[in-house]
């Protein structure tokens, strides 16, 4: 049985990963202040600052599959993958990394596909390019990237906001002009699985097959949840009023049909 270490998991992704990879892996994970619901024995509290202490777990644990969906200060963030990337290089594990659709927020001309080349305007964006960069070149084709949407869930902090927000009567500020995908938690756990299992390579770019703007996916969200709040103001993102695209798209054919999502199918799965 292959071991899996899952940095970042007591987050949600992280959690959405246990609950989709408990049969069938040997889990471990790592977690920054609230434990896990891994065996106390198969989790590590971890701090991002704490190389020495990572480079530990790993030669203690041995992983197969390490994934890291840490958080946490950026140069921080880049001084420990660039470690973790040096102490994996001499070994045969394979790293998948959680990145962003911020690594192309410097051009909202159109949506991006995996052959594009990111430009980021943000220091997010930036700093999640740095990281890919630093990852190829340590690990070559051992480390995968997997470029990721906003992600949402039904105890997702989006997910809290909005119903905070309702509550309270508080207004959340949307983009009527901004398009972009979507992805769930639990959707992306089975489409990593499946990257995992078929031993894929290269840069994923995973979110629903379709775009919705940011407006109206919280618009959705917040009349199904109560139809009687008006909490959304719509922005726009500029004041020219030109449409954004900010949509993860894939020029790749390798998940199924059957793993694939629309932002429909999410705004319906977040109130089954």
């Amino acid at each position: 049985m292959e071991k899996v270490l899952i940095l970042g998991a007591s987050g949600l992704v992280g959690k959405a990963l246990i609950e989709e990879c408990k049969d069938g892996y040997d889990l471990y994970g790592t977690y920054c202040s609230s434990s896990t619901n891994l065996p106390k024995d198969k989790q590590f509290q971890l701090d991002v600052q704490q190389i020495v202490k990572m480079k530990e777990i790993l030669q203690s644990i041995k992983p197969d599959i390490v994934i890291s969906c840490l958080r946490g200060e950026f140069t921080q963030q880049i001084e420990f993958h660039k470690e973790l990337a040096m102490e994996l290089h001499n070994s045969s594990s394979v790293l998948y990394y959680f990145s962003t659709a911020n690594v192309f927020d410097g051009d909202y001309s159109r949506h991006h596909t995996e052959a594009d080349i990111p430009v980021a305007q943000s220091d997010y964006g930036k700093f999640k390019i740095d990281c890919e960069n630093i990852l190829k070149q340590i690990l070559e084709d051992r480390a995968i990237m997997i470029r990721i949407p906003a992600i949402w869930g039904k105890d997702s902090p989006r997910m809290n906001l909005i119903k905070e927000s309702i509550e309270k009567n508080q207004m959340i500020n949307v983009y009527s002009n901004l398009v972009c995908n979507n992805l769930l938690d639990t959707q992306l756990a089975k489409q990593l699985r499946f990257i995992i299992e078929n031993h894929l390579k290269g840069i994923f770019h995973l979110g629903s097959v379709d775009m919705m703007t940011h407006g109206e996916f919280y618009e959705r969200l917040v009349n199904t949840l109560s139809s009687e709040a008006k909490i959304v103001r719509f922005n726009l993102c500029d004041e020219s009023g030109d449409t954004y695209y900010w949509g993860l798209t894939s020029n790749r054919k390798d998940i199924p049909d059957c793993l694939q999502c629309t932002n429909e199918s999410i705004i319906s799965c977040l109130f089954e």
